[in-house]
């Protein structure tokens, strides 16, 4: 069965990012994964402009059907950088058009894995179609909703480069029952092995990394 991974989230929140990072570390482990890019942005580029209203829906069909296309036999994992929810989002923004919804719900209901990318990233401006940090905040805030009212299961990540995608493959892998590491530490346990430089017994260096833990102050929420 094919894993459907969607990414979720407004503009610069790291969503090619982390898909790229994402299909290049599973791809390492043997794990057959299809990327599937941002069909907006690369229409966008392509017309040099932004979609008009009437042109959205369109565009939401397109993204759903590259996606479905991309599940096939052999494929274990598909990552979709970005999904028709996100553009239906968009419609609401700059159109206050609503109608994009019901069908990018009942599309995202049939997703294995929807990941919101968290809001800790710089925004950046691309000289192109990116509008502000107000936009991306916007509409995070409108998929959370839509999220939320429909029930759809979804988790958030959040950190900089390898700690985003650490956290994101801890989801993918919870949902394909397997652990899953970056391609050079051992990390299904959450740490590296260790390797005494002089006496070359694992547990001793352990025992005194252990310690020097123990000796820290506890950190306590805020």
């Amino acid at each position: 069965m094919v894993l459907t991974v969607t990414l979720l989230g407004g503009e610069s929140t790291g969503k090619t990012t982390l898909a790229q990072s994402l299909h290049r570390q599973l791809t390492d482990q043997g794990i057959a994964t299809t990327l599937v890019p941002e069909h907006l942005r690369d229409w966008c580029a392509t017309q040099g402009r932004a979609p008009r209203s009437q042109e959205q829906s369109a565009l939401a069909h397109e993204q759903a059907r590259r996606i479905d296309d991309a599940a096939q036999p052999g494929v274990r994992v598909v990552i979709a950088d970005t999904a028709p929810l996100v553009i239906a989002a968009y419609s609401e923004l700059y159109f206050n058009d609503l109608s994009l919804y019901a069908g990018a719900i009942a599309w995202q209901r049939h997703v294995g894995l929807t990941l919101l990318m968290g809001l800790d990233l710089p925004w950046v401006a691309d000289g192109l179609f990116r509008e502000s940090p107000a936009v991306r905040e916007a509409t995070d805030a409108a998929i959370r909703q839509q999220l939320q009212a429909a029930a759809l299961p979804y988790q958030t990540v959040y950190g900089q480069g390898e700690a985003r995608s650490r956290q994101a493959l801890r989801a993918i892998g919870a949902a394909l029952g397997q652990a899953l590491t970056p391609s050079d530490p051992v990390w299904p346990q959450g740490r590296r092995p260790w390797n005494c430089d002089k006496c070359s017994d694992p547990d001793c260096e352990h025992r005194m990394f252990t310690q020097l833990l123990s000796q820290r102050p506890t950190d306590t929420a805020p």
